[in-house]
């Protein structure tokens, strides 16, 4: 193997190996960057300052809106309890049955009307484990079941008001419903080998003699974790509804641009539930604490751009996209697969899509790629190596249900990483049909 392609894989092990030890992002990108200007024989600073700091900060000048509009919203339907009112009246309509993936579908309906994925966490996780109590099923899948709504067909599928459906749009020029019908057969086939999966395993674990109370799992919880407020006052399912409702509409049948859609929800939402927040004062916290993670979710991302900006600029970047396109491979498999590998060594959907396009836009360009075919693929292919182990969301979607990557990351690999590659046969076959 070429020595320099070599270093880039050793990179991203390490960049790997470090996010799972939670190491900071804001530290690791920079330093993993150096290490590979060392080995690519790169000038340091020179590096930094002219190739990791440029990318960085574009990602964030053309995205920050969007991650800030997203995370106020999340925060208004956190704290104004509209999420878990969501939440509860999706549960209710499958009375116990299939339980693992209704988690999943209300996730994913969630993300799919633009609230944050690190929000729904949070909101879905206690309603998740009573669930998964009621229905004695092993917490073994509980991760699982959560993530694969926010991560999969919600964040890929045409319309969705998702960063990973937004970057296409601002940097290919193409539309938020992109290659329409195969985009959404290619969603649909998606969900349901997601909700198949999940409900099979959830059976196959009770077979096995994996319940609620299973003793094996390294982290137990006390009575005191599992309780919950179950006469909570929280707005109408409806009336939750209805800004999402809006999101949707904007985006999609108006056209306006997502951040304009979000505020239009998050202005309705106000209106809507201004009451159930304790006044003024209480609604500046609220913004606050949306804002603020704002900040810290599009720096993350961002810094590990900066890290793909350099990349791109050594020889053993050039070197595996041309040994890639010396393949002969079918031209929607080479954007696949670059944007896959760029995913992976960001650890982020959104980041990795990000540096692909810096990186590559041209090239696929050059290969009469019909763009609204690249836009789709790349949204779906975002979303599978971006869920190795050590994925942020999922290092803190894994603290949050108090499991280990032992016990419950095989079913996070089917559902985010498997099932999106399958989707991307799918879809592939179907573009080569001329759909």
């Amino acid at each position: 193997m070429n020595f320099q392609i070599l270093v880039l894989f050793i990179a991203i092990i390490l960049f790997g190996l470090l996010a799972f030890k939670q190491v900071s992002a804001l530290i690791l990108a920079p330093l993993i960057t150096i290490f590979v200007a060392v080995c690519s024989g790169l000038p340091i600073l020179d590096s930094l300052k002219n190739s990791f700091m440029p990318a960085a900060g574009d990602y964030v000048i053309k995205y920050f809106l969007t991650f800030f509009a997203g995370a106020l919203f999340g925060a208004v339907y956190q704290f104004t309890g509209a999420a878990e009112s969501l939440a509860r009246a999706i549960a209710g309509i499958s009375k116990g049955r299939f339980t693992a993936p209704i988690i999943m579908c209300i996730t994913g309906i969630l993300t799919y009307g633009g609230v944050s994925g690190f929000v729904v966490f949070f909101v879905i996780y206690p309603i998740a484990i009573q669930l998964f109590r009621e229905a004695n099923i092993s917490r073994r899948l509980l991760p699982a079941a959560i993530s694969a709504g926010c991560w999969t067909w919600s964040m890929s599928g045409p319309g969705s008001p998702s960063i990973q459906n937004v970057i296409p749009m601002t940097d290919l020029g193409t539309p938020a419903t992109a290659a329409f019908v195969p985009s959404l057969i290619t969603t649909i086939v998606m969900f349901l080998l997601i909700f198949g999966w999940l409900e099979y395993r959830a059976r196959a674990l009770a077979k096995k003699g994996y319940f609620f109370d299973d003793k094996t799992l390294k982290y137990q919880l006390t009575e005191e974790e599992l309780s919950t407020d179950e006469n909570k006052s929280l707005p109408h399912w409806i009336q939750a509804a209805l800004p999402i409702a809006a999101i949707l509409a904007s985006f999609n049948l108006f056209h306006l641009p997502v951040e304009t859609s979000v505020m239009v929800g998050i202005i309705l939402s106000v209106i809507l539930m201004f009451k159930r927040i304790g006044g003024l004062n209480a609604w500046i916290e609220v913004f606050n604490k949306g804002a603020a993670d704002s900040g810290v979710a599009i720096l993350n991302t961002g810094i590990v751009v900066g890290f793909g900006g350099v990349v791109q600029n050594t020889q053993a970047f050039a070197d595996l996209v041309n040994g890639l396109k010396n393949l002969s491979i079918n031209p929607l498999v080479f954007c696949m697969i670059t944007v896959a590998i760029c995913a992976g060594a960001c650890g982020s959907a959104s980041g990795g899509i990000g540096v692909a396009f810096n990186a590559l836009k041209a090239t696929y360009v050059e290969m009469g790629l019909n763009l609204e075919y690249v836009h789709r693929i790349a949204a779906i292919a975002a979303g599978t190596l971006d869920t190795l182990p050590h994925q942020g969301a999922q290092i803190t979607l894994l603290g949050i249900c108090k499991m280990t990557h032992k016990e419950a990351y095989g079913d996070i690999a089917i559902t985010q990483i498997l099932i999106p590659f399958i989707a991307c046969g799918v879809f592939i076959m179907l573009a080569s049909m001329g759909l």
